[in-house]
């Protein structure tokens, strides 16, 4: 981690989270959560305009963003699934006039739910999002989009399309059998299951814990102020 971007728990922390329907936002400082709309037209630009007239008045020292795609070094790899174009290669510590720091949004809920050990995230939402962390050292997965069964992805079986066209009982033991296939391989010590669509699961797989979306913003404070949480 670059000198500029040491951490440390005076600063105060703007957490942005980027979703499909919404940009949401939230200071570490404490006062509303405020959010704005996005959908498939948002690109990179749109969404710091956003994000700039939602904090309007506030003060903040550094910037963590949640991007729903995945990212290497601060930077997105490429544009999100459900917004827009020209999100790759923007400058966002410029655009807001501070350090920024971005990892993937599936990442920053797992980063607000962890509580020590070793802990896999599965996000529920229109598609799958997966991180793991082990001992403080996090770790996005890009899994949503391996093979499953009958040549369709993990991410095919558990997403809210899927969902729709079979009805929450296949999709709930869709879900099932998935948790327990990456338990078994990745041998995490509990499972937190977030997202939106963890409100259609009446029961949980073993080990496993409900998340909340809200843990978002608590992660993206942590990438600032958590001394021992490697990224």
């Amino acid at each position: 981690m670059s000198e500029h971007m040491s951490k440390g728990a005076d600063r105060v922390v703007l957490a942005i989270d980027i979703g499909g329907s919404h940009v949401k936002i939230l200071s570490s400082a404490g006062g509303e959560e405020k959010k704005a709309d996005s959908g498939k037209a948002m690109s990179g630009a749109d969404m710091v305009a956003a994000v700039k007239t939602m904090a309007k008045g506030m003060t903040y020292d550094v910037i963590a963003m949640g991007y729903p795609g995945p990212v290497v070094h601060d930077r997105p790899l490429h544009d999100p699934a459900n917004l827009g174009e020209g999100w790759v290669g923007v400058d966002y510590a410029s655009a807001f006039g501070c350090p920024v720091r971005i990892v993937n949004d599936a990442l920053m809920q797992a980063i607000g739910s962890y509580q020590g050990g070793r802990m896999l995230f599965l996000g529920l939402g229109t598609g799958l999002g997966a991180a793991m962390i082990v001992e403080n050292v996090a770790q996005p997965m890009e899994i949503a989009h391996l093979p499953y069964r009958k040549g369709k992805s993990y991410e095919h079986y558990v997403a809210e399309a899927y969902r729709k066209s079979k009805g929450n009982k296949k999709w709930r033991k869709r879900v099932f059998e998935i948790v327990e296939r990456l338990t078994a391989a990745l041998e995490p010590d509990y499972v937190v299951i977030g997202g939106g669509n963890v409100e259609q699961l009446d029961e949980l797989p073993p080990k496993c814990r409900r998340g909340d979306n809200t843990r978002a913003f608590d992660g993206g404070f942590r990438l600032w102020k958590d001394e021992n949480l490697i990224v």
